[in-house]
């Protein structure tokens, strides 16, 4: 891995870290803040990456209309349903309830 690769997976991850429990995020609203706009695949992998590691609270990242799009990459099928419940986050039909208002901007709440 590239060492700018890896500054980038690890600025993910911090990101990551700071998501308030009960809230959620997007891959395009992480790497906007990290100033890589339009790299919300990367974010992606970067959480992909970060699964053995589980400080890392990388259920709390959905996609932009708050799909859980990486749920497959949690092991069991629905493990990020699971963890998002137990953060007090609704989903139904992979979708996250009230998106809206539990969407949880670093671009906004980190300034």
């Amino acid at each position: 891995m590239a060492a700018g690769k890896e500054n980038f997976f690890e600025n993910v991850y911090e990101v990551v870290k700071l998501i308030p429990k009960g809230r959620v995020t997007s891959y395009g609203a992480i790497a906007a803040y990290l100033g890589a706009k339009g790299s919300a695949r990367m974010v992606g992998w970067a959480l992909i990456a970060s699964q053995p590691f589980a400080k890392i609270p990388a259920h709390r990242v959905v996609n932009r209309n708050g799909l859980l799009t990486g749920k497959q990459h949690f092991g069991e099928l629905n493990a990020m349903q699971v963890r998002l419940e137990q953060d007090g986050v609704k989903v139904e039909q992979d979708k996250v309830v009230d998106f809206e208002k539990l969407f949880w901007d670093p671009g906004k709440e980190l300034l």
